[in-house]
């Protein structure tokens, strides 16, 4: 048994590295979420050619369809040249990492980080999450790399001010939201191949004076000053606080620790990590004195305007389900323009380019059914993030919010679609016999009932999706969905849910 003072690394060249201040005791170490038969994450030496690298056996996926590949067909896929097709690489460290990502090589291990500054991860995490899955579809190993520690600092990229500091239990709260939406998205590729971590599980150990004897020596305060996110925030009135400038060698330890503990050669990240990944690659290469570590980046998730995709005028796309329904999510998707939606399509789903291009070119036919395109982006990326279940969730919402559809209502449908549109409760008492055009106004529909009646009579009053044309129509017994909530809407997008107590 090697000293935990002293556990090291067999690396590529046959020579052994160390980092002494590390404890890689069996107690202190990560636990995979993954199923290895030789190899531990508990400071076990290993050599390279038969590190976790080359025993990491996982089934093949079948790119796009998701149909199982044997060994000669996966060999016609680099998974560098098929982010490269969809628009998804950005920039990487070395060309070296397209022929190690090639067909005669074993699988890598790849990570992206995530840290916990909200419930959940939201629109901007989602490209991470994509590139993880052709590295896992490609039958590489993808690991999520959740930031309980770097969560506490907060990461300056892309930030003019400091981010607000988050109690341990917020930080805890996260964790696990983010957690869960990793392992629920990435689960869906079709197998087991992944593994989710928390950076906190080795920085725990890790003293300040160890850090810095051992990690600050090699960290150089012109090149850390010369990268963009600290070069901007240092021009700025805001300035930085030394908290957020050493947030850079704190990933690029944990490239160091994973690349040394858990085999990981290759780390992801948006164009706006570069600083941080590179920050990586070198300590690597300084502190173990081998080649063989490699970042890649994708670019920033943007519409041809320039502006960030992702945002809402309620704010943040977020992909946990308590967070934004799926029918939010659905309809973000839905209404992106169409001189966005081809490439978006091509960044966010797995659908084959030939069948991305046969899209194309329908949308420049005369017999192109607007928004048929849009409807594909949204079924794809709603099916990826939230499952079979949360596509027809907000399918079924989308049916029960188009007024005049003949779709049939029930209360389930309504009240799933309660926490996307504004709501009331009246007694049924006071509900049962009134005219519509005093629910309209009673309930907050419209203003007023002169406002109610010129809407009806201008066709765009609805009660239960139907529309109403008749100025004396009362509320009637039959009308109360399943006897529990009513549908009002005025025109196509002003509904109001009635729940009736």
């Amino acid at each position: 048994m090697i000293p935990a003072a002293t556990r090291t690394l067999f690396c590529c060249n046959r020579r052994f590295f160390s980092l002494p201040f590390i404890n890689y005791s069996t107690s202190a170490a990560p636990a995979l979420l993954c199923d290895h038969n030789t190899y531990s994450s508990n400071g076990l030496l290993f050599p390279i050619s038969s590190s976790p690298i080359g025993l990491c056996t996982q089934k093949i996926q079948a790119i796009g369809n998701g149909q199982l590949l044997n060994n000669h067909t996966r060999r016609q896929y680099n998974v560098i040249q098929i982010l490269e097709e969809r628009g998804l690489l950005e920039s990487i460290t070395s060309e070296n990492l397209r022929s190690v990502c090639s067909l005669d090589n074993p699988p890598l291990r790849v990570y992206c980080g995530f840290d916990p500054t909200a419930e959940s991860l939201h629109l901007g995490n989602l490209l991470g999450i994509i590139v993880l899955s052709w590295f896992q579809k490609c039958g590489h190993k993808p690991i999520a790399l959740v930031g309980g520690a770097t969560g506490r600092v907060g990461d300056p990229s892309g930030k003019s001010s400091e981010r607000p500091e988050l109690d341990v239990g917020t930080l805890e709260n996260n964790m696990q939201g983010i957690k869960t939406t990793l392992n629920k998205i990435l689960s869906r590729i079709g197998d087991s191949s992944f593994c989710i971590l928390n950076n906190y599980d080795w920085w725990k150990d890790i003293t300040l004076l160890d850090f810095l004897k051992h990690v600050g020596k090699y960290a150089r305060i012109g090149t850390m000053i010369s990268k963009e996110s600290v070069r901007k925030r240092l021009e700025s009135e805001q300035g930085m606080s030394f908290t957020e400038f050493t947030y850079q060698l704190l990933q690029g330890y944990d490239f160091l620790y994973l690349f040394q503990n858990e085999g990981v050669s290759v780390q992801i990240g948006g164009s706006d990590q570069w600083g941080n990944i590179t920050v990586g690659t070198e300590l690597i290469r300084k502190i173990l004195q081998v080649e063989g570590a490699y970042g890649l980046t994708f670019p920033l998730l943007l519409k041809g305007d320039g502006t960030k995709f992702g945002k809402s005028e309620d704010g943040a796309i977020w992909l946990s389900p308590t967070m934004l329904s799926p029918y939010k999510f659905y309809q973000y998707f839905f209404s992106v323009p169409d001189a966005d939606v081809v490439r978006f399509l091509r960044m966010l789903t797995f659908l084959d380019i030939e069948e991305i291009e046969e899209i194309e070119r329908k949308m420049k036919s005369p017999g192109y059914l607007p928004n048929s395109a849009q409807q594909r982006l949204a079924e794809e990326v709603t099916r990826f993030v939230h499952g079979e279940q949360g596509l027809d969730d907000a399918l079924k919402a989308t049916e029960a919010l188009k007024p005049g559809t003949d779709t049939l209502l029930d209360s389930k449908t309504i009240e799933g679609i309660s926490e996307d549109v504004p709501s009331c409760s009246l007694a049924f008492k006071e509900v049962l016999n009134l005219p519509l055009i005093d629910l309209s106004v009673s309930a907050g529909l419209l203003e007023s009932k002169s406002a109610a009646r010129r809407l009806l009579k201008q066709g765009g009053l609805y009660l239960n999706n139907s529309r109403i044309d008749n100025e004396g129509k009362r509320i009637e017994k039959e009308d109360i969905v399943d006897g529990k909530v009513l549908l009002l809407s005025a025109g196509k997008k002003n509904k109001m849910v009635v729940r009736i107590s």
